[in-house]
């Protein structure tokens, strides 16, 4: 068949963070130490950024990002720049068996929320400039300043209710945070929301109790909160969400299938296209799929960025139609199932993994859907 996409999501597609350059992680270093000052570690980034442009465009995808490559964290970065949010680094904590995790960031509310400067501006019209592909810009999801702490960590001086002057606000933020996008041109963004696949897992529904929120009505409250954020949204933009089980140096951080947030997520939610995991059995099955309307794309992350051996075409193509029988393969895609790099630490895979898996997916595509 042939069914090609010209507008985002692509068939062929990927999350956004791919692993950072030797010569930009010394770069960081030694901005970190005072050696060198930002103006010469950007100048490194651009460098970095320039040549994974072209990594992007050889393997012939056709949505482009900067790697993330100015960030350290996918979220924080973000966030801290808000007016009324305050982080804190994340504590790499050492697990049983040898690997680490990522305890979550601290992040509070401490004053009403604002947009007070453009975030991705700069970077986007550098990445604009590199490629005729479309630049994708990848922010964390709104949900993000609300889950982590709950009730507890947003200012009750300045929220005493949430609803509706928080949720407001934060869509707010993040609106003008689009339109100045959208004014220089940006056409495709993405949010990255670790917080309703969490919502899957027993023991972080569990979590959620005990900070006082219900999990069974937090997806549809989230979904809520996205849709203020939707309804901001400039004309001719995409705006698709990725969720994410975790992705610290190749770890994860929860499992469960989609069902418990399946209906809320694919059914209430107002964005144009969904990014879900899928490359192991922690994900569940495709089932949850069936709450698809029309008009909306899934796309498939069948290919791990956690592990370095490549996959096979035939259980790609044996698995989008398995995905298939619970929506009409004109609604999906197909990616990598996460970023390469969330965190400026990036996973356990060699660069050329990396490229394999990406050029992987495009071929699998072209071969599913036709080619462009």
């Amino acid at each position: 068949m042939t069914d090609v996409r010209t507008v985002p999501p692509f068939r062929a597609d990927h999350v956004g963070s791919l692993l950072r350059p030797r010569a930009l992680l010394e770069a960081r270093e030694k901005f970190a130490r005072g050696e060198i000052t930002a103006a010469e570690k950007r100048a490194v980034e651009d460098q970095a950024i320039v040549e994974v442009v072209k990594l992007q465009e050889d393997v012939g995808l056709y949505s482009v990002t900067d790697g993330e490559y100015r960030r350290t964290y996918f979220h924080i970065d973000f966030l801290e720049q808000l007016a009324g949010v305050e982080t804190a680094i994340p504590v790499t904590v050492a697990k049983a068996d040898g690997t680490e995790e990522l305890a979550p960031p601290v992040m509070r509310v401490i004053d009403k929320v604002r947009h007070v400067k453009d975030i991705q501006l700069e970077d986007f019209r550098f990445l604009k400039g590199l490629t005729t592909r479309t630049p994708k810009v990848t922010i964390p999801s709104p949900t993000m300043l609300h889950f982590r702490g709950g009730r507890a960590g947003i200012s009750a001086a300045h929220y005493p209710e949430l609803e509706p002057d928080f949720y407001e606000d934060v869509a707010e933020a993040y609106g003008a945070e689009l339109r100045s996008l959208a004014d220089a041109g940006a056409t495709y963004v993405q949010m990255d929301d670790t917080n309703l696949a969490y919502l899957c897992d027993d023991k972080m529904r569990e979590a959620a109790r005990a900070r006082g929120d219900d999990p069974d009505e937090l997806p549809h409250r989230y979904a809520k909160f996205i849709n203020r954020v939707v309804a901001k949204k400039p004309p001719g933009m995409t705006l698709a969400v990725h969720l994410c089980r975790g992705n610290f140096k190749s770890t994860w951080a929860a499992q469960g299938g989609y069902e418990p947030v399946a209906e809320a997520l694919l059914s209430e939610m107002d964005v144009d296209a969904y990014f879900l995991e899928y490359d192991d059995a922690r994900s569940g099955d495709f089932r949850p799929l069936r709450f698809l309307p029309k008009g909306k794309v899934v796309v498939l992350g069948l290919v791990t960025t956690k592990l370095g051996v490549l996959e096979r075409k035939d259980d790609l193509k044996r698995r989008i139609d398995e995905a298939a029988r619970f929506v009409p393969l004109e609604q999906l895609a197909l990616s990598p199932q996460c970023g390469f790099s969330s965190t400026v630490h990036g996973n356990n895979i060699a660069v050329d993994a990396q490229r394999d898996k990406l050029r992987l997916v495009v071929e699998t595509a072209a071969e599913v859907w036709g080619r462009a």
